[in-house]
């Protein structure tokens, strides 16, 4: 079986900074070993989400990811600019986590790609 499996070509490891093409990859190929984190307040959560994405706001960030993820566990940030992601992803590798990567363009670049977005009702965009 192993041997069917490295016929075709794997994602590309996670990166510090990852396009929406490289999180869409990942998710093609089926890999499950990784979390879509919106670190955004409840409600531009609401309003629009990458789907699949969890909802864990910037401000308890690290509270939170120390109760639900491994340290080794491939997250994937966004928030409502890549600034802000990015101060969160440095918040996590400082607390050494090790898989850490900021969505670069967050929702925006996702809905823009023509990717699928869920909002608080649940209705895919």
């Amino acid at each position: 079986m192993n041997r069917i499996f490295g016929l075709f070509p794997k994602p590309s490891p996670i990166k510090p900074e990852s396009r929406v093409y490289d999180l869409k990859e990942r998710l093609d190929w089926g890999e499950p070993a990784l979390s879509i984190v919106d670190i955004r307040d409840r409600a531009d959560f609401n309003e629009g989400r990458i789907t699949g994405a969890i909802s864990i706001p910037a401000a308890t960030l690290l509270d939170t990811a120390a109760r639900c993820f491994e340290l080794d566990r491939d997250l994937y940030l966004y928030g409502n600019s890549d600034e802000e992601a990015t101060a969160a992803a440095d918040q996590l590798r400082a607390a050494g986590y090790t898989g850490v990567s900021v969505l670069r363009g967050g929702v925006a670049a996702w809905k823009a790609a023509g990717f699928p977005v869920e909002m608080a009702s649940g209705v895919a965009v």
